[in-house]
């Protein structure tokens, strides 16, 4: 990935993270899994760690510490009402986001 594309994708992590919050709860190397099973490769697991504790932080997220069979135990997070808010809020922007740059696209191109 280049640098572009790696400096877009921080601006919209945290929303793609929530997103996959929102079809299960998760501990953070499954939210990493998750992520380069769809195609983000390039993101480290450090990155993923350190946004799972901001959103934590901003009270989006519910934490429980489950015991893990190897090591110790796991905090499995969950989005929280907040937590579904803010992924509203994410959808809501990238869809103005995502239309406005399409038109600026078509626009470009001359179609």
């Amino acid at each position: 990935m280049g640098k572009q594309a790696t400096e877009m994708l921080k601006g919209v992590l945290e929303g793609i993270v929530l997103a996959i919050l929102a079809m299960r709860p998760a501990y953070g190397y499954e939210i990493t899994a998750g992520l380069r099973d769809r195609g983000f490769a390039d993101i480290a697991e450090g990155t993923v760690y350190a946004l799972l504790v901001r959103i934590e932080q901003r009270g989006l997220v519910d934490v429980e510490k489950v015991p893990s069979e190897k090591g110790p135990p796991r905090k499995v997070y969950s989005l929280n009402a907040s937590g579904h808010d803010a992924l509203a809020e994410f959808w809501k922007t990238w869809s103005f986001l995502s239309e406005r740059l399409e038109q600026l696209h078509r626009i470009g191109e001359g179609t």
